[in-house]
């Protein structure tokens, strides 16, 4: 633009730095809502299942409620958990112990997998909650012996 024409080289300007960041978003939001996603197909590329795991899970959290699907009797040892999420915000894994609380992990929900090593001092029921307050989102969470 001629330099006799400022505020329309800086309107002009802005006009495209806003339609760039919108495009930016616009390719960044997901294809299909957390609604309606198939936990399932979205869990086999997220975190496929592993033969090993004494304890997994996946789901949805729709709201901020805790969700506690997945419960298993385990022996004591060192276990590693692997979880993962995805739709924004943050997810937290709280781990308990016949009832009494182990470890809370957590994971950036932008599909990237995040691992804890937890050490079960005695056999008991175990039990792995999920929650955020960023809701919605898809989790997936399973826990191994460790090597």
């Amino acid at each position: 633009m001629p330099e006799r024409c400022p505020l329309i080289s800086r309107a002009l300007g802005g006009a495209a730095a806003s339609a760039a960041i919108l495009l930016a978003a616009t390719a960044c939001s997901p294809v299909v809502s957390i609604e309606n996603a198939d936990v399932p197909q979205w869990r086999a590329t997220a975190l496929p299942s592993d033969s090993r795991a004494v304890l997994e899970d996946s789901g949805k959290i729709l709201n901020r409620d805790r969700i506690i699907q997945a419960a298993a009797s385990v022996p004591a040892g060192d276990y590693t958990l692997t979880i993962t999420c995805d739709g924004g915000g943050k997810a937290f894994f709280a781990v308990t112990l016949a009832g009494k609380e182990l470890t809370e992990a957590g994971a950036a929900c932008n599909g990237s997998r995040e691992t804890a090593t937890i050490t079960v001092p005695k056999a008991g029921r175990m039990e792995i909650s999920t929650s955020s307050v960023d809701a919605p989102l898809l989790y997936a969470y399973h826990l191994v012996p460790a090597p």
